[in-house]
Protein backbone atom coordinates (compact mmCIF):
# COMPACT_ATOMS: atom_id res chain seq x y z
CA UNK A 1 0.00 0.00 0.00
CA UNK A 2 1.11 3.00 -0.87
CA UNK A 3 -1.48 5.32 1.11
CA UNK A 4 0.05 6.50 4.82
CA UNK A 5 2.63 9.15 3.61
CA UNK A 6 2.67 13.06 3.82
CA UNK A 7 3.19 15.11 0.95
CA UNK A 8 3.60 18.01 2.42
CA UNK A 9 6.09 16.98 4.33
CA UNK A 10 8.23 16.22 1.82
CA UNK A 11 7.55 12.33 2.65
CA UNK A 12 8.41 10.08 -0.31
CA UNK A 13 7.73 6.88 -1.25
CA UNK A 14 10.93 4.53 -1.61
CA UNK A 15 11.10 5.09 -5.10
CA UNK A 16 11.73 8.29 -4.59
CA UNK A 17 14.90 9.83 -3.98
CA UNK A 18 15.79 10.27 0.18
CA UNK A 19 16.28 13.73 1.19
CA UNK A 20 17.42 13.45 5.04
CA UNK A 21 17.49 11.23 7.43
CA UNK A 22 17.92 12.40 10.94
CA UNK A 23 14.66 11.66 12.59
CA UNK A 24 15.49 8.45 14.13
CA UNK A 25 11.73 8.31 14.88
CA UNK A 26 10.46 7.96 11.59
CA UNK A 27 8.74 4.40 10.77
CA UNK A 28 8.80 2.94 7.95
CA UNK A 29 5.16 2.52 6.93
CA UNK A 30 5.37 2.48 2.97
CA UNK A 31 9.47 2.37 2.67
CA UNK A 32 11.75 4.48 3.94
CA UNK A 33 10.38 8.39 4.13
CA UNK A 34 12.31 11.55 4.21
CA UNK A 35 11.97 14.58 5.50
CA UNK A 36 12.85 18.53 3.90
CA UNK A 37 11.36 20.08 7.37
CA UNK A 38 13.15 20.25 10.59
CA UNK A 39 13.25 17.67 13.23
CA UNK A 40 10.41 19.96 15.79
CA UNK A 41 8.38 20.21 13.20
CA UNK A 42 8.08 16.43 11.87
CA UNK A 43 8.09 15.44 15.55
CA UNK A 44 5.27 17.67 16.10
CA UNK A 45 3.43 15.87 13.22
CA UNK A 46 5.06 12.26 13.28
CA UNK A 47 1.19 11.21 14.40
CA UNK A 48 -0.33 12.76 11.08
CA UNK A 49 2.21 11.31 9.04
CA UNK A 50 2.51 8.00 9.86
CA UNK A 51 -1.66 7.93 10.09
CA UNK A 52 -3.48 10.03 7.93
CA UNK A 53 -2.89 11.63 4.05
CA UNK A 54 -4.68 12.99 1.45
CA UNK A 55 -4.08 9.93 -0.62
CA UNK A 56 -6.05 7.65 1.60
CA UNK A 57 -6.54 7.57 4.90
CA UNK A 58 -6.89 4.53 7.35
CA UNK A 59 -9.24 1.40 5.66
CA UNK A 60 -12.64 2.43 7.74
CA UNK A 61 -12.58 5.76 6.04
CA UNK A 62 -11.56 4.30 2.92
CA UNK A 63 -14.83 1.58 2.72
CA UNK A 64 -16.82 4.63 4.22
CA UNK A 65 -15.88 7.07 1.37
CA UNK A 66 -16.15 4.07 -1.87
CA UNK A 67 -20.16 4.25 -1.97
CA UNK A 68 -20.11 8.41 -1.66
CA UNK A 69 -16.37 8.23 -4.01
CA UNK A 70 -18.57 5.96 -6.50
CA UNK A 71 -21.61 8.40 -6.86
CA UNK A 72 -19.00 11.53 -7.08
CA UNK A 73 -17.24 10.12 -9.77
CA UNK A 74 -20.67 10.32 -11.45
CA UNK A 75 -22.27 13.23 -10.33
CA UNK A 76 -18.78 15.18 -11.91
CA UNK A 77 -18.59 13.37 -15.04
CA UNK A 78 -22.29 14.52 -16.03
CA UNK A 79 -21.65 17.87 -14.60
CA UNK A 80 -18.48 18.60 -16.85
CA UNK A 81 -20.63 17.18 -20.22
CA UNK A 82 -23.51 19.83 -19.05
CA UNK A 83 -20.96 22.37 -18.18
CA UNK A 84 -18.74 22.10 -21.62
CA UNK A 85 -22.28 21.93 -23.59
CA UNK A 86 -23.08 25.50 -22.18
CA UNK A 87 -19.02 26.94 -22.32
CA UNK A 88 -19.45 25.55 -26.72
CA UNK A 89 -22.31 27.59 -26.91
CA UNK A 90 -21.27 30.78 -25.47
CA UNK A 91 -18.44 30.53 -27.87
CA UNK A 92 -21.47 30.31 -30.89
CA UNK A 93 -22.04 33.51 -30.25
CA UNK A 94 -18.79 35.02 -29.22
CA UNK A 95 -17.40 34.35 -32.24
CA UNK A 96 -20.45 34.97 -34.38
CA UNK A 97 -20.48 31.11 -36.00
CA UNK A 98 -22.49 30.16 -38.61
CA UNK A 99 -21.82 26.42 -39.33
CA UNK A 100 -23.39 25.39 -35.73
CA UNK A 101 -26.75 26.50 -35.95
CA UNK A 102 -28.72 22.86 -36.51
CA UNK A 103 -27.03 22.19 -33.56
CA UNK A 104 -27.43 24.64 -31.31
CA UNK A 105 -30.37 23.62 -29.62
CA UNK A 106 -28.85 20.57 -28.24
CA UNK A 107 -26.07 22.40 -26.37
CA UNK A 108 -28.81 24.39 -24.63
CA UNK A 109 -30.86 21.09 -23.81
CA UNK A 110 -27.64 19.38 -22.66
CA UNK A 111 -27.08 22.62 -20.55
CA UNK A 112 -30.58 22.74 -18.88
CA UNK A 113 -29.09 19.41 -17.24
CA UNK A 114 -26.43 21.69 -15.30
CA UNK A 115 -28.53 22.42 -12.15
CA UNK A 116 -28.93 18.98 -10.74
CA UNK A 117 -25.13 17.89 -10.52
CA UNK A 118 -24.07 21.34 -8.74
CA UNK A 119 -26.61 20.90 -6.31
CA UNK A 120 -25.63 17.41 -5.22
CA UNK A 121 -22.04 18.34 -5.29
CA UNK A 122 -23.10 21.09 -2.62
CA UNK A 123 -25.59 18.37 -1.01
CA UNK A 124 -22.57 15.93 -0.51
CA UNK A 125 -19.91 18.77 0.50
CA UNK A 126 -22.39 19.95 3.25
CA UNK A 127 -22.52 16.46 4.46
CA UNK A 128 -18.85 16.49 4.27
CA UNK A 129 -18.69 19.22 6.73
CA UNK A 130 -21.03 16.85 9.32
CA UNK A 131 -18.12 13.93 8.52
CA UNK A 132 -20.83 11.42 6.68
CA UNK A 133 -17.82 10.94 3.96
CA UNK A 134 -14.28 11.84 4.16
CA UNK A 135 -14.18 12.86 0.48
CA UNK A 136 -12.21 15.92 1.21
CA UNK A 137 -9.91 14.85 3.98
CA UNK A 138 -9.03 18.79 4.94
CA UNK A 139 -12.83 18.47 5.97
CA UNK A 140 -11.94 16.09 8.80
CA UNK A 141 -12.76 16.70 12.54
CA UNK A 142 -9.47 18.78 14.28
CA UNK A 143 -7.53 18.87 10.87
CA UNK A 144 -7.32 22.43 11.64
CA UNK A 145 -6.93 22.76 15.42
CA UNK A 146 -3.59 22.03 16.56
CA UNK A 147 -4.67 20.64 20.07
CA UNK A 148 -5.52 17.67 18.01
CA UNK A 149 -3.76 14.50 17.44
CA UNK A 150 -4.83 15.06 13.69
CA UNK A 151 -3.93 17.99 13.19
CA UNK A 152 -2.30 19.17 9.87
CA UNK A 153 -0.01 22.20 9.78
CA UNK A 154 0.31 22.20 5.65
CA UNK A 155 -3.71 22.00 5.61
CA UNK A 156 -4.09 24.72 8.44
CA UNK A 157 -1.79 26.67 6.29
CA UNK A 158 -4.43 26.99 3.74
CA UNK A 159 -7.56 27.36 6.04
CA UNK A 160 -8.05 31.11 4.26
CA UNK A 161 -9.37 29.15 1.45
CA UNK A 162 -10.16 26.03 2.40
CA UNK A 163 -12.71 25.85 5.08
CA UNK A 164 -16.26 24.88 4.47
CA UNK A 165 -18.11 28.23 4.65
CA UNK A 166 -16.15 29.43 1.79
CA UNK A 167 -16.53 26.03 0.01
CA UNK A 168 -20.05 25.61 0.04
CA UNK A 169 -19.78 29.60 -0.98
CA UNK A 170 -18.05 28.92 -3.70
CA UNK A 171 -19.86 26.24 -5.15
CA UNK A 172 -22.86 28.24 -4.95
CA UNK A 173 -21.69 31.03 -6.56
CA UNK A 174 -20.21 28.90 -9.76
CA UNK A 175 -24.28 27.15 -9.94
CA UNK A 176 -25.54 30.77 -9.80
CA UNK A 177 -23.41 31.50 -12.71
CA UNK A 178 -23.43 28.73 -14.77
CA UNK A 179 -26.92 28.14 -14.70
CA UNK A 180 -28.48 31.49 -15.17
CA UNK A 181 -26.42 31.77 -18.14
CA UNK A 182 -27.92 28.26 -19.14
CA UNK A 183 -31.20 29.99 -18.38
CA UNK A 184 -30.52 32.88 -20.29
CA UNK A 185 -29.41 31.67 -23.34
CA UNK A 186 -32.23 29.32 -23.64
CA UNK A 187 -35.04 32.18 -23.01
CA UNK A 188 -33.08 34.36 -25.42
CA UNK A 189 -33.19 31.46 -28.08
CA UNK A 190 -37.22 30.56 -27.13
CA UNK A 191 -37.92 34.26 -27.63
CA UNK A 192 -36.37 34.35 -30.99
CA UNK A 193 -38.15 31.50 -32.16
CA UNK A 194 -41.70 33.34 -31.22
CA UNK A 195 -40.72 36.64 -32.91
CA UNK A 196 -39.90 38.34 -36.13
CA UNK A 197 -36.44 37.66 -38.14
CA UNK A 198 -35.70 41.56 -36.85
CA UNK A 199 -36.59 40.86 -32.99
CA UNK A 200 -33.97 37.35 -33.61
CA UNK A 201 -31.16 39.37 -34.38
CA UNK A 202 -31.83 41.71 -31.64
CA UNK A 203 -31.70 38.42 -29.61
CA UNK A 204 -28.86 37.16 -31.30
CA UNK A 205 -27.08 40.77 -30.70
CA UNK A 206 -28.36 40.53 -26.94
CA UNK A 207 -26.60 36.64 -26.65
CA UNK A 208 -23.16 37.83 -27.98
CA UNK A 209 -23.01 40.32 -25.33
CA UNK A 210 -24.02 37.56 -22.88
CA UNK A 211 -21.55 35.30 -24.15
CA UNK A 212 -19.00 37.79 -23.76
CA UNK A 213 -19.48 38.22 -20.04
CA UNK A 214 -20.58 34.90 -19.11
CA UNK A 215 -17.03 33.20 -20.99
CA UNK A 216 -14.79 35.63 -18.81
CA UNK A 217 -16.77 34.63 -15.96
CA UNK A 218 -16.17 30.56 -16.87
CA UNK A 219 -12.60 31.31 -17.04
CA UNK A 220 -12.42 32.04 -13.46
CA UNK A 221 -15.53 29.51 -12.38
CA UNK A 222 -14.09 26.58 -13.89
CA UNK A 223 -10.63 26.89 -13.00
CA UNK A 224 -11.43 27.42 -9.13
CA UNK A 225 -14.53 24.56 -9.87
CA UNK A 226 -11.67 22.30 -10.58
CA UNK A 227 -9.21 23.37 -7.33
CA UNK A 228 -11.90 22.87 -5.24
CA UNK A 229 -13.82 20.30 -6.08
CA UNK A 230 -11.20 17.90 -7.43
CA UNK A 231 -8.13 18.96 -6.82
CA UNK A 232 -8.58 19.82 -2.96
CA UNK A 233 -8.81 15.91 -2.89
CA UNK A 234 -5.09 15.18 -2.34
CA UNK A 235 -4.95 18.76 -0.20
CA UNK A 236 -1.42 18.67 0.02
CA UNK A 237 -0.76 18.49 -4.09
CA UNK A 238 -1.21 20.64 -6.37
CA UNK A 239 -0.96 21.72 -9.94
CA UNK A 240 -0.84 24.90 -12.02
CA UNK A 241 -2.20 22.91 -14.87
CA UNK A 242 -5.28 21.21 -13.42
CA UNK A 243 -7.83 24.24 -14.31
CA UNK A 244 -7.02 23.70 -17.87
CA UNK A 245 -6.22 19.48 -18.04
CA UNK A 246 -9.84 19.52 -15.97
CA UNK A 247 -11.24 21.95 -18.79
CA UNK A 248 -9.81 19.95 -21.92
CA UNK A 249 -11.63 16.85 -20.11
CA UNK A 250 -15.11 18.56 -19.59
CA UNK A 251 -14.99 20.04 -23.10
CA UNK A 252 -13.99 17.46 -25.22
CA UNK A 253 -16.54 15.04 -23.38
CA UNK A 254 -19.29 17.57 -24.32
CA UNK A 255 -18.21 17.51 -27.64
CA UNK A 256 -18.80 13.94 -28.40
CA UNK A 257 -22.06 14.20 -26.22
CA UNK A 258 -23.28 17.04 -28.99
CA UNK A 259 -21.82 14.51 -31.71
CA UNK A 260 -23.55 11.63 -30.59
CA UNK A 261 -27.34 12.79 -30.00
CA UNK A 262 -27.04 14.90 -33.10
CA UNK A 263 -26.00 11.78 -35.15
CA UNK A 264 -29.37 10.11 -33.41
CA UNK A 265 -31.09 13.09 -34.74
CA UNK A 266 -30.52 12.60 -37.47
CA UNK A 267 -30.73 8.71 -38.09
CA UNK A 268 -34.21 9.05 -36.69
CA UNK A 269 -35.31 11.52 -39.80
CA UNK A 270 -35.29 14.89 -36.94
CA UNK A 271 -32.40 16.88 -38.05
CA UNK A 272 -32.45 16.81 -41.89
CA UNK A 273 -30.41 19.64 -41.96
CA UNK A 274 -27.51 18.10 -40.37
CA UNK A 275 -25.29 17.18 -42.93
CA UNK A 276 -21.42 15.19 -43.62
CA UNK A 277 -19.89 18.53 -43.15
CA UNK A 278 -21.42 19.30 -40.35
CA UNK A 279 -20.47 15.92 -38.64
CA UNK A 280 -16.95 16.65 -39.93
CA UNK A 281 -16.92 20.17 -38.27
CA UNK A 282 -17.90 18.08 -35.11
CA UNK A 283 -15.33 15.24 -35.51
CA UNK A 284 -12.82 17.87 -35.68
CA UNK A 285 -12.98 19.30 -32.45
CA UNK A 286 -13.67 15.98 -30.92
CA UNK A 287 -10.19 14.64 -32.81
CA UNK A 288 -8.29 18.43 -31.91
CA UNK A 289 -9.23 18.16 -27.99
CA UNK A 290 -8.64 14.71 -27.63
CA UNK A 291 -4.87 15.18 -28.61
CA UNK A 292 -5.11 18.56 -26.36
CA UNK A 293 -6.18 16.98 -23.67
CA UNK A 294 -3.30 14.58 -23.79
CA UNK A 295 -0.65 17.51 -24.53
CA UNK A 296 -1.78 18.59 -20.88
CA UNK A 297 -1.90 14.88 -19.50
CA UNK A 298 1.38 14.49 -20.99
CA UNK A 299 2.50 18.03 -19.69
CA UNK A 300 1.45 17.81 -16.39
CA UNK A 301 3.18 14.18 -16.03
CA UNK A 302 5.96 14.95 -17.30
CA UNK A 303 7.16 17.80 -15.61
CA UNK A 304 6.27 16.20 -11.96
CA UNK A 305 8.35 13.01 -12.51
CA UNK A 306 11.05 14.15 -14.07
CA UNK A 307 11.51 16.93 -11.27
CA UNK A 308 10.86 14.02 -8.97
CA UNK A 309 9.87 16.06 -5.85
CA UNK A 310 8.98 14.14 -2.86
CA UNK A 311 5.71 16.11 -2.20
CA UNK A 312 4.62 16.19 -5.85
CA UNK A 313 5.83 13.20 -7.34
CA UNK A 314 3.49 10.97 -4.96
CA UNK A 315 0.22 11.94 -6.94
CA UNK A 316 1.06 9.67 -9.42
CA UNK A 317 3.43 6.41 -7.40
CA UNK A 318 -0.39 5.85 -6.11
CA UNK A 319 -1.84 5.89 -9.53
CA UNK A 320 1.10 3.61 -11.57
CA UNK A 321 1.28 1.12 -9.04
CA UNK A 322 -2.44 0.51 -7.36
CA UNK A 323 -4.32 2.15 -10.20
CA UNK A 324 -2.66 1.41 -13.32
CA UNK A 325 -4.94 -0.22 -15.51
CA UNK A 326 -7.61 2.07 -15.51
CA UNK A 327 -5.01 5.00 -15.56
CA UNK A 328 -2.92 3.67 -18.61
CA UNK A 329 -6.27 2.62 -20.39
CA UNK A 330 -7.95 6.01 -19.85
CA UNK A 331 -4.60 7.92 -21.88
CA UNK A 332 -4.69 4.73 -24.87
CA UNK A 333 -9.12 5.63 -24.99
CA UNK A 334 -8.65 9.15 -25.06
CA UNK A 335 -5.52 9.38 -27.49
CA UNK A 336 -4.51 6.13 -29.30
CA UNK A 337 -8.59 5.53 -30.52
CA UNK A 338 -9.30 9.04 -32.11
CA UNK A 339 -5.68 9.15 -33.44
CA UNK A 340 -6.26 5.71 -35.02
CA UNK A 341 -10.25 6.55 -35.62
CA UNK A 342 -10.83 10.08 -36.55
CA UNK A 343 -7.56 11.18 -38.47
CA UNK A 344 -8.96 10.84 -42.33
CA UNK A 345 -11.53 13.89 -43.21
CA UNK A 346 -13.53 10.38 -44.38
CA UNK A 347 -13.84 8.66 -40.74
CA UNK A 348 -14.91 12.18 -39.50
CA UNK A 349 -18.08 12.16 -42.24
CA UNK A 350 -18.63 8.43 -41.18
CA UNK A 351 -21.32 8.41 -38.37
CA UNK A 352 -20.57 4.77 -37.40
CA UNK A 353 -16.55 5.99 -37.40
CA UNK A 354 -17.85 9.13 -35.01
CA UNK A 355 -20.07 6.93 -32.84
CA UNK A 356 -17.16 4.28 -32.34
CA UNK A 357 -14.61 7.05 -31.51
CA UNK A 358 -17.51 8.61 -29.60
CA UNK A 359 -18.08 5.96 -27.29
CA UNK A 360 -14.46 5.21 -26.46
CA UNK A 361 -14.11 8.86 -25.49
CA UNK A 362 -16.79 9.08 -23.24
CA UNK A 363 -15.34 5.80 -21.73
CA UNK A 364 -11.67 6.90 -21.18
CA UNK A 365 -12.92 10.25 -19.37
CA UNK A 366 -15.30 8.66 -17.14
CA UNK A 367 -12.19 6.37 -16.54
CA UNK A 368 -10.01 9.87 -16.11
CA UNK A 369 -12.46 11.06 -14.03
CA UNK A 370 -12.38 8.00 -11.75
CA UNK A 371 -8.27 8.07 -11.26
CA UNK A 372 -8.61 11.53 -10.00
CA UNK A 373 -11.09 11.53 -7.78
CA UNK A 374 -10.66 7.70 -6.27
CA UNK A 375 -6.88 7.33 -5.13
CA UNK A 376 -7.58 10.47 -2.60
CA UNK A 377 -10.93 9.08 -1.37
CA UNK A 378 -10.69 5.96 -1.16
CA UNK A 379 -6.87 4.75 -1.51
CA UNK A 380 -6.38 0.67 -2.71
CA UNK A 381 -9.75 0.29 -1.73
CA UNK A 382 -11.23 0.36 -5.13
CA UNK A 383 -13.11 -1.32 -7.72
CA UNK A 384 -15.10 -1.06 -10.51
CA UNK A 385 -18.05 -3.29 -11.16
CA UNK A 386 -21.82 -3.32 -11.79
CA UNK A 387 -22.34 -0.89 -8.88
CA UNK A 388 -20.71 1.86 -10.71
CA UNK A 389 -22.38 0.66 -14.33
CA UNK A 390 -25.42 1.15 -12.38
CA UNK A 391 -25.17 4.75 -10.71
CA UNK A 392 -23.51 5.56 -14.45
CA UNK A 393 -26.87 4.24 -15.99
CA UNK A 394 -29.19 5.95 -13.56
CA UNK A 395 -27.28 9.44 -14.12
CA UNK A 396 -27.11 8.82 -17.97
CA UNK A 397 -30.90 8.15 -17.71
CA UNK A 398 -31.55 10.97 -16.19
CA UNK A 399 -29.66 13.13 -17.91
CA UNK A 400 -31.29 11.49 -21.36
CA UNK A 401 -34.75 12.53 -20.19
CA UNK A 402 -33.70 15.74 -19.17
CA UNK A 403 -31.96 16.59 -22.38
CA UNK A 404 -34.24 15.23 -24.93
CA UNK A 405 -37.50 16.83 -22.89
CA UNK A 406 -35.98 19.77 -23.31
CA UNK A 407 -35.25 18.75 -27.08
CA UNK A 408 -39.27 18.44 -27.54
CA UNK A 409 -40.15 21.85 -26.10
CA UNK A 410 -39.41 23.43 -29.17
CA UNK A 411 -38.07 23.36 -32.79
CA UNK A 412 -34.61 21.68 -33.30
CA UNK A 413 -33.03 24.29 -35.40
CA UNK A 414 -33.58 28.01 -34.07
CA UNK A 415 -36.27 30.11 -36.73
CA UNK A 416 -35.02 33.08 -36.38
CA UNK A 417 -30.98 33.17 -36.20
CA UNK A 418 -29.57 35.41 -38.50
CA UNK A 419 -27.41 32.84 -40.12
CA UNK A 420 -29.95 29.79 -40.31
CA UNK A 421 -28.97 29.99 -44.40
CA UNK A 422 -25.92 29.94 -44.15
CA UNK A 423 -25.84 27.00 -41.36
CA UNK A 424 -28.01 24.73 -43.84
CA UNK A 425 -25.87 25.36 -46.65
CA UNK A 426 -22.49 24.59 -45.27
CA UNK A 427 -20.30 22.82 -46.84
CA UNK A 428 -16.58 21.79 -47.15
Amino acid sequence: MILNFTMSEGVSHEDVTHITSHEEHSQAVVGEHATGHSEDQHASNDHHETSSHDVGHDNHHQLVNKPWSRLFVNIFFFMAISLGALFFLSIQYAAQVGWSVVVLRIMEAMSQFLIIPVLLIIGLSILGVFHVHHLWHWMAEGIMDPESPAYDSIIAGKQGYLNPGFFITRSVVYLLIWVLGAKLFRKYSLQADTGSKEEGAALWSKKRTLSAVFLVLFAVSSSMMAWDWIMSIDTHWFSTLFGWYTFAGLFVSALTVITLIAIYLKMNGYLPELNHSHLQDLGKFMFAFSVFWTYLWFSQYMLIWYSNIPEEVTYYLIRFKEYKGPFMTALALNFLFPILVMMSRDSKRNMYFVITAGIAILAGHWLDHFVMIMPGTVGVEWSIGLIDLGIFCGFMGLFIWVVFSSLAKAALVPKNHPMLTESKLHHI
